[in-house]
């Protein structure tokens, strides 16, 4: 069932980011993948890693993941039961960096330095939002669309001025910018620099390997080499045998799953933030 007004494999394209996006940003769950980086773990051994969820968190958030796909629950004996990644879920671990590089250069800085796993989960809130992917996609596609014409595209059988709400909350989050009362909406800066997160997300979504990302129709860069194959948005999902190499920002920070619940010594850059940055 068609969501927007886009192509169909246009609107399978953001739906499925949507879905990825989902299973990810609920609390706790992206520091569960965390914790579950390396070899599999009792209950016991992951429940002392994530010891800050209270007695009976656990067990549903490592049910919704075994759900998703991306963590696999083996049974050995009855007495002895493992929790791992799936291939899937571990290609998608390389998606967090590009999160914490696109965060350290766009979020609005806060008072103290933040954790990189937190900047991960403030980035995945504002993503999230009701409607965020198919406004950026549209936006990015297009550079400059007015509401009533991004409320045709993003939700064609709502009333057309249901799409400032989402609006209004993308331009407080910094992400989309708009010169005032009826004028056009477009990326800002912040935005923009989401195009290898969301890119990569596609890949990851349609089971693809993630440095396919910059060959996206929308959020890649093609010039950046030679096209390997056409991009086939509805491809079937095939689980990854490996992890895929990932398309990285040159900047991207060397970091390691210990570094995300406890910020590193180095200091941050100290520049200035551009009016209507993102807010956490």
């Amino acid at each position: 069932m068609a969501i927007t007004a886009l192509p169909p494999d246009t609107d399978a394209d953001i739906a499925r980011v949507t879905e990825a996006l989902a299973m990810i940003t609920p609390r706790w769950n992206v520091r569960i993948l965390l914790a579950l980086s390396g070899p599999p773990l009792r209950y016991s051994e992951l429940a002392a890693k994530v010891s800050w969820l209270q007695s009976g968190q656990l067990h549903p958030k490592l049910k919704a993941l075994c759900d998703a796909g991306l963590v696999v629950r083996t049974e050995h004996t009855s007495r002895h039961v493992t929790y791992g990644h799936t291939n899937r879920g571990v290609a998608l671990l390389p998606v967090l960096p590009m999160i914490v590089t696109w965060a350290e250069e766009h979020l609005e800085k806060a008072d103290r330095s933040l954790p990189a796993i937190e900047q991960i989960e403030d980035s995945l809130t504002l993503l999230t939002r009701r409607h965020a992917a198919a406004i950026l996609w549209v936006l990015k596609s297009r550079q400059e669309v007015s509401g009533r014409a991004l409320a045709r595209i993003v939700m064609p059988s709502s009333d057309w001025t249901n799409i400032y709400p989402p609006l209004r909350q993308l331009v407080a989050d910094g992400l989309v910018d708009t010169k005032g009362t009826g004028r056009p909406y477009r990326l800002s800066a912040a935005g923009d620099g989401l195009s290898p997160v969301l890119g990569t997300l596609s890949a990851w979504s349609a089971g693809q390997p993630l440095d396919q990302a910059s060959q996206h129709p929308v959020w890649g860069n093609p010039q950046a080499k030679p096209a390997q194959r056409p991009w086939v948005s509805s491809q079937s999902r095939p689980a990854p045998a490996a992890l895929p190499p990932a398309r990285m920002p040159q900047s991207s920070p060397a970091w390691h799953n210990r570094d995300l619940f406890s910020h590193a010594t180095t200091a941050r850059p100290k520049t200035a933030i551009p009016a209507g940055g993102p807010r956490r």
